[in-house]
């Protein structure tokens, strides 16, 4: 079997959809952005320590990381590891939060 490639995608919540330039709001406070999170099955493992500075949290086929420090975070990198399990995930987190992905490869946002 292939080992299938990870997909980079970025958590974002845009001011304007249709206007990219436009900046984006924040997602919450680190502390908002992992209560939502966890509705979704996407928690830190209990590890006491983090990795440099970034929280990592761990849901379906996918982590999702944010560094540390910030009163607000403006977007938090997602990793996909498994698309068959991730991806209908990563949609209802979108529609529930009126967050937005967007592909660091091809640029396309989703969501």
């Amino acid at each position: 079997m292939a080992k299938s490639k990870k997909r980079i995608l970025v958590f974002t919540k845009p001011k304007n959809t249709d206007d990219p330039m436009a900046g984006n709001f924040p997602l919450g406070s680190p502390k908002e952005v992992c209560k939502e999170l966890a509705r979704f099955n996407t928690l830190p493992d209990g590890a006491v320590l983090t990795r440099m500075g970034t929280m990592v949290l761990h849901g379906p086929g996918y982590t999702v990381e944010y560094a540390q420090g910030h009163d607000s975070l403006m977007q938090a990198m997602v990793v996909v590891y498994n698309t068959d399990f991730a991806w209908p995930v990563l949609q209802r987190i979108c529609k529930a939060t009126g967050w937005k992905m967007q592909d660091t490869d091809s640029g396309q946002i989703f969501g």
